[in-house]
């Protein structure tokens, strides 16, 4: 079985996808898991294959479902979503890091003390474990710029000048 756990909100699911991404994401010495509500609503569809690539997908336990509760109760007026907002209960209940793209949920992550990832980070650990090279890391930016997603450019930018080096 992989290493270390980490939750993901669908955002960086829908990232990874849009930049060739999710294969190679797989082989990281990583678990990549969702709340099982939100791989019902959001990503069974569109992405049946992902648990066949690895992606597990998990309860809340009672004690998490009522942070959860809570949770909705204080970020109500963000306009984070209550999927979203399942993720983070979940890396809370399993005491992981919180993989998202999504500014208002790393956000209420971080002022929860949760350990807050992203894109970027993701796409430079499967840099740094050699799952993909530069080349394929720019490549999968440009995808992703294309299809309009919301990340910050300078620092890719600063991140592919560093895989150059």
């Amino acid at each position: 079985m992989p290493g270390r756990l980490l939750i993901s909100d669908a955002n960086i699911i829908i990232d990874m996808d849009i930049g060739g991404l999710l294969r190679p994401m797989f082989r990281l010495d990583v678990t990549f898991a969702v709340p099982n509500t939100l791989f019902a609503e959001e990503l069974r569809t569109d992405h049946p294959e992902l648990l066949g690539l690895g992606l597990k997908s998990l309860e809340l336990r009672e004690g998490a479902v009522l942070y959860a509760e809570n949770l909705v109760l204080k970020y109500r007026t963000t306009g984070t979503s209550i999927n979203d907002l399942l993720a983070l209960a979940l890396a809370w209940q399993e005491k992981c890091p919180l993989l998202t793209g999504d500014g208002r949920l790393r956000t209420s992550g971080e002022a929860e003390g949760i350990e807050v990832r992203g894109t970027l980070w993701l796409v430079g650990q499967m840099v740094e474990a050699r799952v993909i090279a530069g080349k394929q890391a720019e490549t999968a930016y440009e995808r992703m710029r294309k299809f309009g997603r919301r990340l910050p450019w300078e620092e890719i930018e600063q991140q592919l000048r560093n895989f150059r080096k």
